[in-house]
């Protein structure tokens, strides 16, 4: 395995500022990451409400994230998704028309695009192509938020799209770690690999000890209160399914075993539909209606 602290493009001594807005509705927390030395930012991870028995839409997660950038004068650069989420809707098209930013995603949307756009039964006005996105990430990546130089990190296992960004002496880890206690996201959807999970988080330990680790959901586990911030030290020692040098083999038999286990989350069917295209709805009807479509018997 390549040896990331031997190329790692960042200078590890810049701190940025991290902001967590934690959503108790999906327990996914978003972040401004901002630069210490401008007013630049990039946001994490957006979240847009629905109420899903009402087919209702609604912004406050996304106002609230808003209010704090035009509050700090900050300016927006980049609204970056980790991944396609199947767990909450992204609003980073709604932010981008308030604040501005350009939304950027792992080049493997395309792959994610092609899986979902046929279980979804899209026509061919539907792009595969990753064009709903202002930018599309390689592995090894560098972009700017102000003065700072961020990386992006190829960490798929959870879906194929996954992307960690390194930015200064922290990482935003999408769903390829939760909180040590939490140990990993499942790797069961379409695309996923437990095995490959394994080899992306050994990745991600591989970064210094002392990199913070921002989680993209937690949960709670055994009622301890909200928690979203970690290190690589921390995981690599207490995460339950990788941490004291568990083996890949291990690792794959409690991963698969588990994820069989598991049921679908609540919101995976409206949110592939309009993470796949960067958070925009699906589109109108002849009546200017928007709808969800529900596959049967394909998730």
């Amino acid at each position: 395995m390549k040896d990331m602290t031997q190329s790692y493009p960042v200078d590890t001594s810049v701190k940025p500022d991290v902001k967590a807005f934690f959503d108790p509705a999906t327990n996914t927390i978003s972040y401004v990451v901002k630069d210490p030395n401008s007013n630049a930012c990039a946001i994490v991870d957006s979240v847009m409400d629905i109420d899903y028995a009402a087919g209702r839409i609604t912004y406050d997660n996304a106002d609230e994230i808003i209010a704090y950038v035009q509050d700090q004068g900050l300016d927006v650069e980049w609204l970056i998704e980790t991944h396609v989420h199947a767990d909450h809707l992204s609003a980073a098209p709604y932010i981008q028309s308030k604040v501005g930013g350009k939304i950027g995603i792992g080049e493997n949307i395309v792959v994610v695009q092609d899986v979902f756009g046929k279980v979804f039964n899209e026509g061919t006005e539907f792009q595969r192509d990753g064009s709903q996105f202002d930018r599309l990430f390689k592995e090894g990546d560098t972009y700017q938020i102000g003065g700072m130089t961020a990386f992006a990190m190829h960490t798929p296992g959870h879906t194929p799209a996954c992307m960690t960004h390194v930015v200064g002496d922290a990482a935003f880890v999408g769903d390829t770690l939760f909180m040590p206690d939490g140990g990993s996201a499942r790797a069961d959807f379409p695309g996923g690999d437990a095995g490959v999970l394994y080899d992306s988080i050994q990745k991600v330990l591989a970064l210094p000890d002392e990199t913070r680790l921002f989680m993209c959901h937690d949960y709670g586990p055994n009622g301890r209160d909200i928690e979203w911030e970690t290190s690589v030290a921390a995981e690599k020692e207490h995460n339950i399914h990788v941490g004291g040098g568990k083996s890949k083999e291990d690792f794959v038999k409690f991963r698969t075993e588990r994820d069989a286990q598991l049921d679908m989350p609540r919101l995976i069917i409206p949110s592939l539909q309009v993470n796949m295209r960067a958070g925009q709805m699906p589109p109108k009807d002849e009546q200017g209606d928007v709808f969800f479509k529900v596959p049967v018997n394909k998730l």
